[in-house]
C-alpha cells in the first residue's frame, strides 16, 4: 500500500504550508505530495491527473477537507466513486474523519459515508456560488462608485482626426501617424479602426 496526499489551494499566491504540513503529520512521503495552485471547478489539474496515475487499489490518499478536492458538486461525487468504489483506493479527510473509507467498509457505513459526502459537496458547491455572487455584487458596486476596471484608456492627441485623414488619404504612412499620435503601433490600429467606423 502507497500512501499519497492532494493539496489544493486556488491562486498562485495562496499558501498551501498548513495542508501540506497536515500531509507530513499524516507520515505522507513528501514525493507522493502532489500540489495544484488553480481552481476547483473542475478536475483538469496537472497534478491531479499526474496523482490519478499513480494510485493503485489499495492505495490511501489524504485530503485536509472536502473542498481541496474540488468544488463542483457532481463532480466531486463522480470522483468519490471512481477513486473508492472502481479503482479500491481508500480516502480520509483529515479535518473530517467521518470521511475516512477505511473503517466504513460495511453498507451501513458505505450509506453514512456517501450521506455525509453528499452533504458536504452541496455546501462547498454552494460556497462556491456564493463566492461569485459577492465579487459580481463587489464589482458593480466599486464601478457605480466610479472604480475602473482593466486596462487604462490611452488618450488621442488633440489632433489625431488630422493625423487620421492624412493617413487615410495616403498623405503620411504608418511610421510617421505612429509617431505623431505618440501611440503605439497596437494602440494606433486600435483607435484608428474606432474613429473610422464612428465617422463611417
Amino acid at each position: 500500500m502507497n500512501v499519497y496526499g492532494y493539496v489544493r489551494v486556488s491562486t498562485t499566491d495562496q499558501n498551501d504550508d498548513r495542508q501540506i504540513q497536515a500531509m507530513k503529520e499524516k507520515n505522507v512521503p513528501y514525493n507522493n505530495i502532489f500540489v495544484d495552485k488553480q481552481s476547483g471547478k473542475d478536475f483538469n489539474r496537472p497534478q491531479y491527473q499526474r496523482l490519478l496515475c499513480k494510485l493503485n487499489d489499495g492505495d490511501l490518499l489524504y485530503i485536509t477537507s472536502i473542498d481541496r478536492l474540488g468544488r463542483n458538486y457532481e463532480e466531486i461525487q463522480h470522483q468519490w466513486k471512481y477513486l473508492t468504489k472502481e479503482n479500491g483506493i481508500d480516502i480520509c479527510v483529515i479535518d473530517m474523519p467521518i470521511l475516512d473509507t477505511r473503517p466504513y467498509k460495511d453498507l451501513l457505513g458505505t450509506f453514512i459515508t456517501d450521506l455525509f459526502l453528499s452533504v458536504l459537496s452541496f455546501v462547498a458547491e454552494n460556497e462556491r456560488d456564493n463566492i461569485r455572487k459577492r465579487q459580481a455584487e463587489g464589482i458593480k458596486v466599486a464601478k457605480l462608485n466610479g472604480v475602473k476596471f482593466g486596462r487604462p484608456s490611452i488618450d488621442v492627441p488633440e489632433n489625431f482626426s488630422e493625423i487620421v485623414i492624412n493617413y487615410n488619404s495616403g498623405k503620411i504612412k504608418l511610421t510617421e501617424a505612429v509617431e505623431k499620435t505618440g501611440l503605439s503601433k497596437t494602440t494606433f490600429y486600435r483607435r484608428l479602426r474606432d474613429y473610422n467606423l464612428l465617422v463611417k
